[in-house]
This record gives structure tokens, C-alpha cells and sequence, in this order.
């Protein structure tokens, strides 16, 4: 994809992102008088732009529901061994979707969750973004051999910034070509605290070229953590056939819901046993 193509997607996200600011939550279209997501004519926008498939995103669950929303994390550089064991034990015990960890301890992960439906997820170029492509591709493909299933990388944020899109563009591939190869899913980190909101829809537009399966709003590690409104941005400018992943500061059951009700299909929290704690009542 050349740079055109890419600013011609940006084009295309940004005129819907227009287009639905207009329409009060709720409304009905004028031309067919449906839901406005429901619009055939706008989903037909959405599809000549590159969605395969279009859902809709419920904001509540059942509290087994909210364990499975959440990549229970730790990310901390002084972590110890029985840490990460105390990690997996209660990942195993609430079900959660994930247990994210740095890319040193997949391997034990992997050990302590085989047989239980919690996968592990590791990092790549965290928290800065600032490696070589090379390094995230071969970086990716350790883990993906150590047992990850789910691969969280940090986009080079400077090449960002500089306007340098097709290295930006490059440097997510390495990590979804590897990801689609060995069977994981791919997550890309936007650090959204260090960017404007035009810099946020380029990456996602750039995430979505480059065929990751979600978008991620922060490392934690950041000057901020996830917002409901770039969790809604970032929403809008993947469409429906993206996963949207708010991280940072998610510290109990109602940010959560804020995250959910604003477009996020899944968290990462540190705090995933008191939020299904408070689920459960």
C-alpha cells in the first residue's frame, strides 16, 4: 500500500467520523429512517472501505463476561517468579482472556496455563516503540516459539510524529506477518497520550492497512493511560472488524464499563481481580 492509498483511507475514516458526529446517540438515518448504524447505505461506506464484517459492540455482560474482556498484566520490570505464578494462578481461577507479561516469562506462562482457556500475551518493543523493525519481527517470533498467542507491540512513535508513514506502516507488518504465520493475534500500540487526535486516526488507518487485529491505546508506561474518548475515536476510525484494547489506569468496574461502552472488546488492567471482584458484588 503506497502512501496515497493510505491517505485516501484516512480520507475515507475521517468523512464517516464526520458523518457520525452529526447524528445525535440513537438516531435514525433520513434516507431510510433505520438506526443510523444500521444505515444500509452507510455500511455499504463501510464495506467500499475495507470492513469484511460488521458487529455490534454491547456495553454490559455477565460478570464471567467481564473476566473474559481482560488481559490480566503485569508488566512491572521488578516482577519476580512468583509473581507471575500468583499472576497465572488467578488468571486460571477468574478465567481471564489473557495473562500479559513481558516476553521472559512466556515461557513459564505457557507451562502454568497449558490446559486452562487463558492464553498468554507478550509485548514487543515496550514500552517505547523505538527498536528496529527487525528486532520487533524477531522479537515477535521468540515469543510466538515460547507459547504467546497474542502479541502486544508499541508502533515507532517518532516516525510517527516525523510523518514518515511508510516506515511506520513497515514496522507494524513485521509484527503481523509473524503474528498471522504462527497463529496469534496481533495488537498495535498507539501510545495515544503523545499523540494528537489526527495523529491517532493515521495510526489506526495504518494499523488497519497493515492487517493487525486490534488497536491498543497505551503501554501504561506513558505520560496517560486509556480515555473513553480515544477508545471512541480509535472505535470509529477501525470500524467494527478491529478490536479496540484499552490499557492504563483501568482500576476498578466502572472504568471498565466506560472503556466497554466507549468501543473497547477487551482491557488490560492489573487490576482484573478486584474488577471481577466488584462484578460479582
Amino acid at each position: 500500500m503506497t502512501r496515497d492509498d493510505v491517505q485516501r483511507l484516512i480520507d475515507i475514516i475521517v468523512q464517516e467520523m464526520t458523518m457520525a458526529a452529526v447524528v445525535p446517540a440513537g438516531g435514525r438515518c433520513g434516507c431510510h429512517a433505520v438506526a443510523h448504524d444500521c444505515c444500509p447505505d452507510r455500511l455499504r461506506g463501510v464495506v467500499d472501505a475495507g470492513a469484511t464484517r460488521v458487529g455490534v459492540h454491547a456495553a454490559g455482560g455477565a460478570p464471567d463476561g467481564i473476566a473474559q474482556l481482560i488481559d490480566h498484566t503485569l508488566l512491572k520490570p521488578d516482577a519476580r517468579r512468583q509473581d507471575i505464578e500468583e499472576l497465572c494462578r488467578e488468571a486460571a481461577h477468574y478465567r481471564f482472556a489473557t495473562v500479559c507479561v513481558n516476553p521472559c516469562w512466556v515461557a513459564l506462562c505457557a507451562r502454568l496455563l497449558a490446559g486452562t482457556s487463558v492464553l498468554v500475551c507478550s509485548v514487543v518493543g515496550f514500552p517505547l516503540g523505538a527498536t528496529t523493525a527487525d528486532v520487533k519481527g524477531y522479537e515477535t517470533r521468540r515469543a510466538i516459539f515460547d507459547g504467546a498467542k497474542e502479541i502486544d507491540t508499541v508502533i515507532n512513535v517518532g516516525a510517527l510524529k516525523s510523518g514518515d508513514l511508510v516506515t511506520v506502516q513497515r514496522d507494524i507488518e513485521a509484527i503481523v506477518v509473524p503474528c498471522r504465520d504462527g497463529g496469534a493475534l496481533s495488537k498495535v500500540i498507539i501510545e495515544a497520550a503523545l499523540l494528537t487526535d489526527d495523529e491517532k486516526v493515521t495510526a489506526c488507518t495504518l494499523a488497519k492497512a497493515a492487517g493487525a487485529d486490534y488497536v491498543k491505546t497505551s503501554t501504561g508506561f506513558g505520560p496517560g493511560g486509556a480515555t473513553a474518548a480515544d477508545v471512541a475515536l480509535m472505535r470509529r476510525v477501525v470500524g467494527a472488524d478491529m478490536g479496540v484494547k484499552a490499557a492504563g489506569g483501568v482500576r476498578d468496574l466502572e472504568a471498565l464499563q466506560a472503556m466497554v461502552a466507549a468501543g473497547a472488546s477487551r482491557v488490560g488492567a492489573s487490576a482484573g481481580v478486584k474488577i471481577v471482584q466488584q462484578s460479582r458484588g
